[in-house]
């Protein structure tokens, strides 16, 4: 079986279009995993599929996109469903960063980061990571060094997404520098 492209499948019916496979996700994103599966083996590609193919696609995943709890299933972040996907909000390291587009630059340091179609600002916490997402949209992308500390603070909501992932409602621009 190929785990990406089932990890790609899931988080697509997870994370923004539960209504084209029927799924209902609850406030914090949970769906029955039995749900999942039997809206899946609705394409021939994934007929035999079960609940031990989604555990294995989580434990072979570089990225840790998804986890199971108690029978059910859901995405760790990326949602841009319309419904928010309730976190819970944590303390962040010190440091967290930020790849972007250089065209993006100017903008993001006189506005902040949005979530623009996405439910919240993704931050990494490590430099590697930022760089990689910045190059899905600039090949020579500009690092943010966001304050997450100093941010949190002073009131900016922080959540965890997985142990290289945070997530914020958005970030002002007096806690960005470019590194």
């Amino acid at each position: 079986m190929d785990f990406s492209k089932l990890s790609k499948e899931v988080s697509f019916a997870l994370r923004h279009a539960p209504w084209e496979y029927e799924l209902e996700l609850d406030s914090e994103g949970w769906v029955d995993i039995e749900q999942l599966i039997s809206s899946l083996r609705n394409d021939k590609q994934w007929k035999a599929i079960t609940e031990n193919d989604l555990g294995k696609m989580i434990e072979v995943s570089d990225k840790k996109r998804h986890e199971i709890y108690k029978g059910k299933i859901r995405a760790l972040y990326g949602h841009s469903v319309p419904q928010k996907i309730s976190k819970e909000v944590s303390t962040p390291p010190s440091l967290l960063y930020h790849g972007t587009a250089r065209h993006l630059v100017e903008q993001i340091l006189s506005e902040g980061l949005q979530p623009m179609a996405r439910q919240y600002v993704h931050l990494s916490a490590d430099i590697e990571t930022a760089n990689l997402v910045g190059k899905r949209k600039d090949k020579h992308p500009v690092l943010l060094k966001i304050l997450a500390e100093k941010a949190s603070n002073e009131g900016v909501k922080f959540y965890q997404g997985n142990n290289s992932v945070w997530l914020a409602d958005t970030v002002p621009p007096m806690f960005i520098k470019v590194k």
